[in-house]
């Protein structure tokens, strides 16, 4: 997961709709069961379907009434403390 790309894809959120990152990750995913992609294409299309859902849920957070930066230092800093243990 990236920081950037979960920060701007949470900007997208708040500019326009979570359905579209919703629905993007939904078509990610049914993309994922085509027989023909590489090992490195389905790393792509994981990495993007994890950020997307980083985004849903430091939207989630935000929603709840945290601020938007501790909202994504709080959602890295549990992904890092899983990564680690």
């Amino acid at each position: 997961m990236k920081l950037p790309v979960i920060k701007h894809l949470t900007q997208f959120i708040e500019d326009n709709d979570e359905d579209y990152i919703i629905e993007t990750i939904e078509t990610l995913e049914a993309l994922t069961e085509v027989p023909s992609l590489k090992d490195e294409e389905l790393d792509v299309i994981g990495e993007l379907i994890s950020n997307m859902y980083g985004a849903v849920e430091v939207n989630k957070m935000i929603k709840d009434g945290t601020p938007k930066k501790e909202a994504l230092n709080t959602f890295m800093s549990r992904v890092l403390g899983s990564i680690d243990k």
